[in-house]
């Protein structure tokens, strides 16, 4: 029964039309969740592979944005 939950509820976040705000957060908590169940803990493994999906995806996005930045104009000294 608990497996049928769990996927359930997976493909119910999955499907979400919010799913686009949650970048990261659906495949940290499927990692998460397997890595909790193995060690009895499924749901708190769900929520932390979350938290830490959605972190790295922002951190990533972060870089990205830091990459595509113009490099800065040089500053003309005379006033």
């Amino acid at each position: 029964m608990k497996p049928l939950i769990l996927c359930t509820a997976i493909l119910g976040i999955a499907l979400a039309p919010a799913a686009a705000e949650a970048k990261g957060c659906i495949k940290g908590a499927i990692v998460g969740g397997i890595a909790g169940h193995m060690a009895g803990h499924g749901k708190v493994g769900v929520v932390a592979g979350c938290i830490i999906g959605h972190h790295e995806a922002n951190k990533q996005d972060a870089r990205k944005t830091d990459q595509k930045a113009p490099p800065a104009a040089p500053q003309d000294s005379r006033i």
